[in-house]
């Protein structure tokens, strides 16, 4: 509740009590680290609990194979051996209920005192302990929590009791009835029970978020099959992994760690990372990602990330990231939970001095038993666990489909967006564009055209320059060297070729080198309407022709935008190209709007504009040039097929790179805010109807006071029925 805690070792939040649980790392094993799940801005480096609530911390990280959870067992021992003593203990207390008063005729009223007196000390001293050790905590941190209400609850029922039973004659005729001073150490120990079981319901209940994540990780190979440099293969501890290696991977057997094919091919079942269950074939030059499954041919792969640097580590490391996040909506519930247990408090003082003033005989008695009552049944821990543990069920489900929250306020906009701002390559379109046409200008051949424009290309690194190389390679082209190479940003690239000035790029390149282009703009235009990314060629100031470049729409992108569209989203394309290529891409998509020409510093101008006609903007890219953007959105939505830098700026990442992605973390979104706010509804609900019954306000009218075992019930059943209804989200279809 609290990710900011740390301890070294086991323990409890020192902000909230609950019990600290290890976290590990994604990758290598390093140091675990341990947070609440109510305030996660606690993180400890050891177990504990939490300093604002009491709550045990909780692993930051989950692990593939969890060590023992230390406090759910030891939570259930004493659950164990606190019903072991309470049940005989109710039968002593409450035996006399039945036909015949069989209780009496065994045991002398003094007598049964004494039994009850010793079946409830074992489990309101030892049973209770931790209850008793975080209230203590709470009050020397100055910070109340739910375990310091139970503490004062259980312990004012107990001592009372334990001081009638020892000795009665202290107690004035206020507080007997029947000539007997009444004893309450059944309360006290079904309090106990109670709430035991309620905190092994709640453990064994959280303990489930984050099954998502733990199916993730018990994927994960264990071993790998290096090529040694001799050719031998040996098998070597994943952790011995190193970049460059050349590893085999078998039919049927997991792919160890992300990489490229560099020889065979075969359908890798990425559906557990990606959540796209048709398997992808893979071959030569194709990623791979670790932990997927390979299917029916063997492959051989380079290894390009392993450890903590792989797709898998990374998911898990963000998802865990996400959860530590709190959502702008859980603060009006840490506002009301600052002031709520001293509020708790005041209420239990006030409804004691009411009762043993103007109450009915015994006055005493009544007042006593309604203030525990208060104390016991209000639960702050249900007002804190509403909004993180569906955060922490949300962030699970959404890996395993493939979407990637990076925070718990991303989750809370992302239903919210009303408009989506879109870069065209690699995003609506595959982002592996193909040299579609060579057109040469009066007096260039066709070939030379184009082993020219190849020459140049081969010193950028942009995916149109490295479609013109691929395409003159596949044509037997052989690109030349190419000296004093300059790139000029949103404009082209420049470099000498055989002795020769070359210059590639738009419009507005050839016209600051000063070449015209309008014997061939009209031959442009129309490949631009066909859709090409069209780019000039000039040789020693003289235009030498034009070369167009397809870069296909994906097949999931014309659905993707259907989708948005029906649910009322305005669809904004950002491109650099001409505005005839992208007019003719967002006719073929039906985009609402269409920028053209735009520079990569201008694309966070474009964000930061709609911002300010009062639009919810989320943008959607995959370049090092959009991340300005992805940053200056309310909403930052990053391929997983881009670059490292687009997913570090982003608040969402899509690991398929598939549009139709946002439409289903928007319903993720809206179906968790929902949840969200049923979790509230019902936390608020319950406080404030649950605290006034304890207090008897419905004794006046209906005769009906509340029982500190049924508010024990109810308290323990709140902070339950939360987690549930969180858990519900791991069943959402999306």
């Amino acid at each position: 509740m609290h990710p900011a805690v740390r301890a070294p070792e086991p323990g409890d939040c020192t902000v909230c009590g609950m019990s600290l649980q290890p976290t590990a790392p994604a990758g290598p094993v390093t140091a675990v680290e341990w947070v609440c799940p109510m305030h996660p801005e606690i993180v400890r480096d050891a177990p504990g609990e939490c300093p604002i609530c009491g709550m045990a911390l909780e692993p930051r990280t989950v692990q593939a194979l969890e060590e023992e959870n230390t406090e759910l067992r030891d939570m259930t021992r004493r659950l164990w051996i606190a019903a072991l003593f309470t049940v005989p203990l109710l039968i002593v207390s409450m035996g006399d209920l039945l036909p015949g008063r069989p209780i009496s005729g065994l045991l002398s009223p003094r007598l049964r005192t004494l039994v009850e007196l010793a079946l409830a000390s074992p489990v309101c001293l030892w049973a209770a302990w931790p209850f008793y050790v975080r209230a203590v905590r709470s009050v020397v941190q100055r910070s109340l929590n739910m375990f310091t209400l139970i503490g004062l609850g259980v312990s004012v029922a107990y001592l009372y009791s334990l001081v009638a039973a020892l000795v009665p004659d202290l107690f004035p005729d206020s507080f007997r009835e029947g000539g007997e001073v009444a004893v309450y150490f059944e309360a006290a120990g079904v309090i106990v029970t109670l709430i035991l079981l309620g905190q092994v319901l709640e453990l064994r209940a959280r303990s489930r978020t984050n099954e998502a994540i733990k199916m993730l990780l018990g994927m994960q190979a264990k071993t790998a099959r290096r090529i040694e440099a001799d050719g031998r293969e040996v098998d070597v501890p994943l952790e011995a992994v190193q970049v460059g290696d050349l590893l085999r991977v078998r039919p049927g057997e997991k792919v160890p760690v992300d990489g490229v094919v560099v020889e065979g091919t075969s359908a890798v079942d990425e559906s557990m990372v990606t959540g796209e269950p048709i398997p992808a074939e893979k071959g030569p030059g194709d990623r791979v990602i670790g932990s997927t499954l390979n299917g029916g041919g063997a492959l051989v792969i380079r290894a390009e990330k392993v450890g903590a640097d792989t797709l898998l580590s990374r998911i898990v490391a963000m998802v865990a990231e996400a959860q530590r996040s709190r959502a702008p909506i859980q603060r009006l519930a840490d506002v009301v939970a600052a002031y709520f247990v001293p509020a708790v408090v005041g209420t239990a003082v006030v409804t004691f001095l009411v009762w043993a003033t103007v109450g009915p005989e015994p006055r005493m008695a009544h007042a006593i038993l309604n203030a525990v009552a208060v104390l016991i049944i209000a639960c702050p821990c249900a007002l804190g666990l509403a909004t993180p543990m569906s955060i922490m069920v949300a962030t699970g489900k959404g890996a395993t489909l493939g979407i990637l929250f990076k925070n718990a306020e991303a989750i809370e906009l992302m239903h919210k967006v009303d408009t989506l701002v879109v870069d065209k390559t690699g995003t609506l379109t595959e982002g592996r564009p193909k040299l579609a046409s060579v057109s040469p200008a009066e007096g260039f051949d066709e070939r030379e055209l184009l082993r020219l424009a190849a020459s140049v290309e081969r010193g950028s690194e942009h995916p149109l320059a490295a479609a013109i190389v691929a395409g003159a390679e596949a044509r037997g082209i052989e690109p030349s060297s190419a000296s004093a190479f300059e790139a000029v940003t949103g404009k082209g690239v420049r470099a000498e070729v055989s002795g020769r000035r070359v210059a590639l790029g738009n419009a507005a390149l050839m016209e600051a080198i000063g070449v015209e282009v309008g014997d061939l703009e009209a031959a442009a235009e129309q490949l631009r309407a066909e859709g090409q990314t069209v780019m000039f060629v000039a040789v020693e100031g003289r235009l030498a022709g034009l070369v167009g470049v397809a870069d296909p729409i994906k097949e999931s992108t014309p659905e993707a935008i259907s989708v948005l569209h029906r649910e009322g989203m305005r669809i904004v394309m950002l491109t650099g190209d001409s505005e005839t290529t992208a007019k003719a891409v967002a006719r073929t998509l039906k985009i609402d709007e269409v920028i053209a020409g735009v520079l990569p510093e201008e694309k966070a101008e474009v964000v930061r504009r709609l911002k300010e006609e009062g639009r919810l903007v989320a943008m959607a890219g995959d370049g090092i040039n959009d991340a300005p953007a992805l940053a200056g959105a309310h909403v930052g939505i990053a391929m997983g097929t881009g670059t490292d830098v687009a997913m570090e700026s982003a608040d969402v990442t899509l690991v398929k790179g598939d549009l139709r992605g946002i439409a289903r973390a928007r319903r993720l979104s809206r179906l968790t805010m929902r949840n969200i706010k049923q979790n509230l509804f019902f936390a608020f609900v319950y406080n404030s109807a649950g605290v006034p019954i304890a207090a008897g306000v419905l004794y006046p009218a209906f005769g009906l006071l509340l029982s500190p075992v049924i508010a024990a019930a109810a308290m323990s059943f709140s902070s339950v029925s939360v987690v549930a209804n969180a858990l519900r989200l791991r069943r959402a279809k999306l």
